[in-house]
């Protein structure tokens, strides 16, 4: 017969120390026992060995029982919390097997008592130590024992983490040791005492192996993570960059450091930036180590990054350094580009027994070319080379590939001088510009101001538009060009400077759109409304906004409010709002898996004063309401007139706002002619796709209009209003300037032409067929690209083997 659950019993049985019989009463009526306060109060009493019998009685009725039940398992949970040390090694064992088998009941604290009571008897079980392994990711003190224990707590379920796990065991014994040092890295950088360990324990290992495993095992980090590393996984991370810092790194390995910063913060679908507390902890090595290669790699990740809480680590890094070396943030950044030995400006040339290797710019990539003995070039080192100097190989791949990041990152930087307003004495801008190794090769591609006379590098001199030679004295200004407010003529001469001279400027300068006030603007006077009502996709929106330098929030179907895409420009006192709202209301249709939305609709553009306080706005629209937008002092910020936005603060944004829309609208999509989820989107899709341009095509229609007559397609090609029209041999193409897509004859029917996205260079993707490397004067305009493709492709229709392309041209004779 059951008996009745009653307290006094609980009282009676601890009273007379009858503890097995305690348990099974307990276990009998877990669930009242559990909700009894008065039931804990008479427990609390026990002695801590009669604590422990009663657990150990507990845990042989919990093993006895057929099912689990939860109610014992809690209390059991409860009691654990108060274990003692003072445990017989045979309690600790009855402990520790089910530590082993109910892991998720036992607190990582009594995981510890257990382990170091056992430990100081012997070696700890097997079972027994994988647990502490794998629970040492929730409490420090069970790392901190694996640490005494000289235990690596890595888990083997991270592929970066199996490697290191084989390698362990063929390592000096002290490796373990310092592996668990590394796993106690739980704060955002090393303590003084961790810093002082984890020195004794490297002075036991010579220090080019610990360069050298280390840098194997930040090398295995590197490779593009699957997924998020586990949380103990990447305090061990977090760990070894400290090591790293403590081994007086070399430049190679610096490197590493800098490159696993943007392999932590690359984005996982559904999950945003991979890890980004490693990426923290790279970046506070980078700037706790004093070398030019570490203050290099900062710039270069200033100039990339765009995950905005790194981004700041980054920041506050080379602020620091500024502050130390005496000079403003924005020199750091010029004097932290590193010159990687190039011997002349872009160019480097390496001996290899008697053979030699060159490597050179060109635009912002490198090509490395390798000469025989006889002094022939070759497409591969030599054997030779390979043989008997496989080191030169080796750092000569290496460097081409620092210097393309490199110079992708100065481009950047270069490419934001235009509202930087920086300027430079003459001395010191042939320093850190003309005569850089490095940035020259896009200094040198660049129109310059010297003393207010526009210029540009040509024949080993500066010249003029007319190209006379330009001197001047050591202290003269110079300032970037920028085609705002220059004569039309100067400007329009230039270009023709450019291609005659076959200049390739690394982003548009002469080219660059201008972007004054329209009409409607002096009518609406504080907002533009240019760029409204376009459908873009969020994601790609996102990432390009963050890449221009703006500030931007992932919209989600939720009941919350976001900031608009904002740019803040301190320079000038300003801050820039572009109002965008999710759009559609279908979860799952319109949204990711994780909630996001795919798509944004636009609103206005916007200036403020840059310490207004920002707009809001629902997730799903509706509007920025005027009370969402208040002033210090509760009155509403009013936005700044449009005509009183200085003219080149409004060119440039606008010119940001005009490359968002041009390269994430949905009207951009080849495949989404039938207007995308329930066509709900065609009206638009066609509007965008054959409608009027924007400037930026402008720009691509008048720059086609003059370098068409020189082009091989130019012969079957020519300007009809939108459209860049290209007479094929089966049908007559009209691709449109904007979107690049495609009408073809007769009846103007849509051809979908999906282009290949690795296409850097145009003709890429139909050189194949067309053999064509057609010469622009400047790098970037990736849909200027494409539709020189698709236009090389077109003109000879009768050649294409592609099966989707094919069939929609014989369907439509």
């Amino acid at each position: 017969m059951r008996s009745i659950w009653r307290v006094e019993r609980v009282r009676e049985l601890v009273a007379a120390g009858e503890l097995v019989d305690l348990a099974g009463y307990l276990q009998a009526h877990s669930k009242p026992a559990l909700d009894s306060k008065e039931v804990w109060a008479v427990l609390r009493t026990l002695s801590r060995p009669d604590l422990v019998r009663l657990l150990c009685a507990m845990i042989e009725a919990s093993s006895a029982m057929r099912g689990r039940s939860w109610t014992m398992m809690e209390i059991i949970s409860r009691l654990l919390r108060r274990l003692p040390d003072d445990l017989t090694v045979a309690d600790a064992r009855v402990i520790a097997d089910f530590a082993v088998a109910q892991w998720h009941v036992v607190p990582p604290g009594a995981v510890e008592v257990v382990a170091r009571r056992l430990a100081a008897a012997g070696p700890l079980p097997e079972a027994l130590l994988q647990t502490v392994v794998h629970r040492s990711g929730e409490n420090a003190r069970l790392r901190q024992l694996m640490v005494e224990l000289g235990v690596a707590p890595l888990s083997a379920e991270d592929p970066w983490a199996e490697p290191i796990m084989a390698e362990l065991p063929t390592l000096d014994p002290l490796w373990p040791r310092l592996v668990a040092q590394a796993s106690v890295a739980t704060a955002a950088r090393p303590s003084a005492a961790w810093t002082s360990e984890a020195r004794d324990l490297l002075a036991g290992v010579d220090p080019d192996q610990a360069r050298t495993v280390l840098g194997r095992w930040l090398g295995l980090a590197c490779r593009t993570p699957e997924r998020v590393p586990q949380a103990a996984n990447a305090d061990v991370l977090r760990g070894l960059l400290w090591l790293v810092e403590l081994t007086d790194p070399k430049p190679e390995q610096v490197r590493q450091v800098g490159a696993l910063v943007e392999v932590m913060l690359r984005r996982l679908p559904g999950i945003g930036p991979a890890c980004p507390k490693v990426a923290n902890a790279a970046v506070g090595v980078l700037g706790r180590l004093d070398s030019e290669a570490a203050l290099a790699q900062l710039a270069r990740l200033s100039a990339r990054l765009t995950y905005k809480g790194t981004r700041k680590e980054v920041d506050k890094a080379l602020d620091a350094r500024a502050a130390a070396m005496g000079v403003s943030r924005a020199e750091i950044e010029e004097l932290a580009v590193p010159d990687y030995g190039l011997s002349e400006v872009g160019r480097h040339e390496v001996p290899a027994g008697g053979c030699r290797v060159e490597l050179q710019v060109s635009g912002t990539a490198t090509t490395v070319t390798w000469f025989n003995e006889s002094g022939r070039a070759v497409k591969s080192p030599p054997a030779a080379v390979r043989r008997d100097h496989p080191q030169v190989v080796a750092d000569v791949k290496v460097l081409a590939k620092d210097v393309a990041g490199m110079l992708v990152a100065q481009s950047a930087r270069l490419d934001g001088l235009f509202l930087a307003q920086r300027s430079w004495t003459l001395s010191v801008w042939l320093e850190r510009y003309l005569d850089h190794p490095l940035v020259g090769t896009l200094a040198r591609r660049l129109i310059w101001l010297v003393d207010g006379v526009p210029c540009g590098w040509v024949d080993d001199a500066l010249r003029t538009v007319d190209d006379a030679p330009v001197s001047a004295a050591a202290d003269a200004s110079v300032q970037l060009w920028h085609p705002i407010g220059r004569p039309v003529p100067e400007v329009v001469a230039w270009r023709d400077w450019l291609e005659w001279h076959g200049v390739v400027q690394p982003f548009k300068q002469a080219h660059r759109e201008v972007y004054l006030l329209t009409p409607a603007e002096e009518t609406t006077g504080t907002y533009s409304n240019r760029f409204a009502g376009h459908i873009l996709r969020q994601h790609q929106y996102h990432a390009l906004a963050a890449a221009r330098g703006w500030a931007d929030k992932l919209r989600l179907m939720v009941d919350d409010v976001y900031p608009p895409t904002v740019r803040e420009l301190p320079q000038w006192g300003l801050r820039a709002e572009y109002w965008v709202e999710g759009i559609g209301d279908d979860y799952g249709v319109d949204t990711t898996d994780a909630g996001s939305y795919l798509r944004l609709v636009t609103d206005q553009v916007r200036f403020y004063p840059i310490d207004a306080a920002t707009n809001s706005a629902h997730a799903s629209g509706g509007g920025y309401g005027r009370d969402m937008w208040r002033n210090a002092d509760g009155d509403p910020a009013e936005p700044l007139p449009l005509d009183q936005v200085p003219p080149l603060v409004l060119s440039e944004v606008m010119r940001d706002v005009d490359l968002f829309v041009g390269v994430s609208s949905v009207g951009n999509d080849p495949t989404w002619s039938d207007g995308g989820p329930q066509g709900r989107y065609r009206d638009y899709w066609t509007s965008y796709s054959f409608g009027e341009l924007s400037a930026t095509a402008q720009t691509r229609r008048d720059l086609l209009v003059r370098l068409l007559p020189r082009l091989a397609v130019g012969k079957q090609a020519s300007i009809d209003g939108r459209f860049l029209v290209v007479e094929g041999e089966l049908h007559t193409y009209k691709i449109h300037l904007g979107s690049g897509n495609i009408l073809m004859s007769p009846n103007d029917r849509y051809l979908c032409i999906v282009p290949d996205r690795s296409a850097s260079r145009p003709g890429k993707q139909a050189g194949k067929q067309a053999g064509e490397r057609e010469f622009l004067p400047f790098e970037g305009d990736g849909v200027l690209a494409v539709i020189l493709s698709k236009a090389m492709l077109l003109a000879k229709d009768s050649e294409i083997t592609d099966p989707t392309i094919v069939a929609q041209i014989e369907e439509a004779r």
